[in-house]
């Protein structure tokens, strides 16, 4: 089925709103105020969800697609590859100030920030990590967004430049089943693997307070962003400050902020991390730093220890967020100071507002366009106990 409508206003998720009759519908590929014709994929209730398949009155925002195979097929999650940069900026800053209005009752002005360089690369070459599969043809292949289904790529205009390099190689060759990753490491260059085949990289970040080198499971996480890591530093330094004696790093990862932060501060940092390989990365990088290594779930970790153990928290928890129960836990330690970082606008709103039922203010909200071309948006929380 085949609809026209005018859209209103962004939502989460990379869509617009529009009304049908009595039904509220989503729709991808389109921008806010344009009208359009939307080809209705699924419906909830009375809410719908379709895609552009034409476009009678287009935005002044609207560009050409950045990748015409994306926007054919959806694939390689480019959803945001027809709307302009500054578009981008001013869609994410919409979606993170209803998010907080919503879910947190706060009436926020966040303005997201672009990461250095990606003004000059037009929002392209930022991907340091990309993972592709092999189609039954032995070709290189993504899946379309919100399906099963395959498609064979052309390239990545996202990928960093060595990786679109090294695509330019492989995307005729025929490939064994399975998973490859192209990783652009900044200490290491370029590897490419199989996913059978583990291998670690080294990272380094340079800020204006210092440089940190760190060891990465190729297979493991890593801020994909090629400026992503000195980006969301450098904002987590600022936040923390540099006078602590006592800090909580949870969902270290291999230690990105927390060996920073114990050499910047003078902290004693304690990092908690659950995934064992980065766990063991984590306690390699930090061997010559005042960082106490944890492994373990953050939950679990958290019980055994006291109110005022730390004065500051700092989290980077995954894209759920932290949720009701260990956002207790952490107003229950009393910490002076919650720095949050998170990738998820929806379940940043839904635990800021949880802190602020444990007497924690929302001081400082920053927001960093660390995917370019998608609806993804990266936030540092900077919540103040109240309560004394």
């Amino acid at each position: 089925m085949i609809i026209r409508l005018t859209t209103t206003d962004v939502a989460h998720g990379g869509w617009c709103v529009g009304r049908h009759e009595d039904r509220v519908v989503f729709v991808s590929g389109a921008l806010p105020h344009e009208t359009v014709d939307v080809e209705i994929t699924s419906q909830r209730s009375k809410m719908w969800y379709g895609r552009t398949v034409a476009i009678q009155e287009s935005s002044p925002d609207r560009v050409p697609h950045i990748w015409p195979l994306a926007e054919a097929t959806s694939v390689g999650g480019v959803n945001l590859g027809h709307v302009s940069l500054s578009a981008q900026h001013q869609w994410k800053a919409s979606v993170i100030n209803t998010q907080m209005r919503r879910l947190a009752q706060l009436d926020t002005r966040v303005e997201v920030e672009p990461a250095p360089g990606d003004q000059d690369r037009r929002g392209l070459r930022w991907r340091t990590r990309l993972d592709l599969s092999v189609n039954a043809q032995g070709r290189l292949a993504m899946n379309c967004a919100h399906s099963h289904d395959v498609v064979a790529i052309d390239g990545m205009p996202l990928a960093h430049e060595d990786i679109i390099s090294e695509l330019h190689h492989d995307i005729t060759r025929r490939h064994p089943q399975g998973t490859r990753r192209y990783v652009y490491a900044s200490d290491s260059g370029l590897l490419v693997t199989q996913e059978t085949s583990p291998a670690i990289v080294r990272e380094k970040v340079a800020t204006s307070l210092g440089t940190w080198s760190f060891e990465v499971d190729g297979w493991g996480f890593f801020q994909v962003h090629r400026e992503a890591p000195k980006v969301l530093l450098e904002a987590v330094i600022d936040a923390v400050g540099e006078s602590w004696d006592s800090l909580l790093d949870l969902y270290s990862g291999v230690g990105l902020l927390a060996i920073p932060l114990a050499e910047v501060t003078g902290a004693r940092v304690t990092a908690v991390e659950i995934e064992t390989r980065a766990s063991q990365l984590l306690s390699r990088n930090a061997r010559t730093s005042d960082v106490e290594v944890r492994t373990g779930d953050a939950r679990i970790a958290m019980t055994a220890m006291a109110p005022g153990q730390y004065e500051v928290v700092v989290c980077d928890p995954p894209r759920a967020g932290l949720k009701r129960e260990s956002v207790n836990q952490i107003a229950g330690l009393r910490p002076e100071l919650v720095v949050y970082v998170a990738c998820d606008p929806a379940s940043l709103a839904r635990d800021v507002g949880f802190f602020h039922s444990h007497g924690y203010e929302l001081t400082r909200l920053r927001a960093f366009d660390l995917f370019p071309m998608t609806h993804h948006v990266e936030c540092v929380a900077v919540l103040a106990n109240t309560t004394g």
